[in-house]
């Protein structure tokens, strides 16, 4: 096949990508020696891609974050509550980016700070990194995440919650389900039910901000310490919500990845007896 094929259908680059190594020098390279995209290949070939360097790299800043997992292009980290994915106005060095740049340092790398997903700056758990663009294009809207979360009241056995969500009007940030919004479906189920709480497995359908925060509060049972969207804060001093699971597929093995993370103990502590 030509190397457009196989770049294309086997090994899943994108047009944009393509074109960026085409612009690098020997950012694509046969048995070491530049290759266009209409040769063919033969058996034995060693194709080799070459990314430039990352430019935009965070200001490391030492802060503990646990590392999961690690390798030449994938880094899993636990994000502990009440840290931002990205520095932002009254957090300029305390966020998970500055904490990942400090971590490079220690390992000797340098890339740009590519989360797959978001998470909130109060819920906790796992954060899948991709070290390069090819990485990160290749897990987009590839993950399976379960999360976990308290919510107010009892709910037994599982369920759907199929409703629209929009920005709040007047509001920057808080979300709302409103008629017109966006589709919004999240699939839950009850696992234990104590102290008026209940811990549920969670996954979505779909990714829209807030939507596991909003949807609980919308059938009446906000998160445990939700005060944005009516939970109260007599148990915990953030939304209680935890990323604990999380399955996808190696971007360049292809092998299938499973990662799990315990509930942190401000979340336990409001099932306990």
């Amino acid at each position: 096949m030509t190397l457009k094929s196989f770049l294309r259908n086997y090994v899943g680059l994108s047009v944009r990508q393509t074109a960026k190594l085409k612009r690098e020098q020997n950012g694509i390279t046969r048995n070491g020696i530049k290759i266009t995209a209409p040769e063919l290949l033969h058996a034995g070939d060693c194709i080799q891609l070459r990314f430039p360097d990352d430019e935009k790299i965070p200001e490391p800043v030492p802060h503990p974050i646990s590392v999961v997992f690690e390798d030449d292009d994938l880094l899993i980290v636990e994000k502990p509550a009440f840290m931002p994915m990205y520095p932002c106005p009254g957090h300029d060095s305390d966020s998970l980016a500055n904490a990942v740049a400090f971590h490079q340092l220690a390992m000797g790398e340098k890339y740009a700070f590519r989360p797959v997903y978001r998470l909130d700056r109060d819920t906790t758990g796992l954060v899948l990194i991709a070290k390069n663009p090819f990485a990160a294009e290749k897990l987009a809207g590839n993950i399976r995440k379960t999360y976990f979360a308290i919510i107010e009241g009892v709910l037994n056995g599982s369920g759907v919650i199929d409703r629209p969500i929009d920005r709040m009007p007047g509001h920057a940030i808080q979300r709302a389900v409103m008629p017109n919004g966006i589709s919004a479906v999240t699939r839950w189920r009850a696992i234990q039910s104590l102290n008026g709480c209940t811990l549920i497995a969670v996954r979505l359908k779909t990714g829209r901000t807030h939507q596991i925060r909003v949807h609980f509060s919308s059938i009446g049972h906000p998160l445990a310490g939700d005060d944005m969207y009516g939970g109260s804060m007599d148990k915990i001093y953030r939304q209680a919500l935890h990323c604990g699971e999380i399955r996808f597929r190696h971007p360049i093995t292809g092998k299938a990845m499973r990662f799990c993370s315990q509930l942190p103990e401000d979340m336990l502590s409001c099932i306990k007896i």
